[in-house]
């Protein structure tokens, strides 16, 4: 997979959950992508002060991102 394949699945992934976390309040962006295994995003609004936003960073986002690329191990919040 390409660097722009990996980008565009991960975009893909962001689009998936941004739904649920827009009808908290919050958002999600993508930061960037570090040697195809590490992405880095953005919780905004109502995410950054959410007190299981590390719950919803690991069970929500990290999973979603994995399904649609497979070969990212770590999905950390950058504020």
């Amino acid at each position: 997979m390409t660097a722009e394949e990996l980008k565009l699945n991960v975009e893909k992934a962001l689009n998936e959950i941004r739904p649920f976390l827009e009808s908290d309040g919050g958002n999600i962006s993508l930061v960037g992508i570090e040697d195809g295994k590490l992405v880095r995003v953005r919780l905004e609004g109502a995410c950054v002060a959410c007190s299981v936003n590390q719950m919803t960073l690991r069970s929500g986002v990290e999973m979603t991102i994995k399904k649609y690329a497979p070969q990212i191990e770590t999905v950390i919040n950058v504020s």
